[in-house]
């Protein structure tokens, strides 16, 4: 299923830019960034949870904000792209 997730950490403090760093690399090891706090993670439901779980420790409650958009497996008819930077496809190849 594809899963959008954003999220939104306060960096004023050093602990808040740690937090953000921490984030970002969970975000990364399950998706492609697309926009600087917004990840499309193409995962199954155990990884999710895993994934959420992971995030959830990590984030301060009071302070920072994360949602997660489930598109499910039939997301590529929900998803419209404009402007900079091409689409990807996440069941694509991916040549590095």
């Amino acid at each position: 299923m594809l899963v959008v997730i954003t999220y939104d950490v306060n960096t004023e403090t050093p602990e808040g830019k740690k937090r953000l760093r921490q984030i970002a690399k969970q975000c990364v090891n399950y998706g492609q960034r697309v926009q600087n706090s917004v990840f499309e993670c193409l995962v199954d439901a155990s990884q999710c949870r895993m994934l959420q779980a992971k995030l959830l420790s990590i984030m301060d409650e009071n302070a920072d904000s994360l949602r997660f958009y489930y598109l499910g497996n039939s997301y590529a008819s929900k998803i419209q792209h404009f402007g900079q930077k091409t689409s990807y496809e996440p069941e694509g190849v991916l040549m590095v």
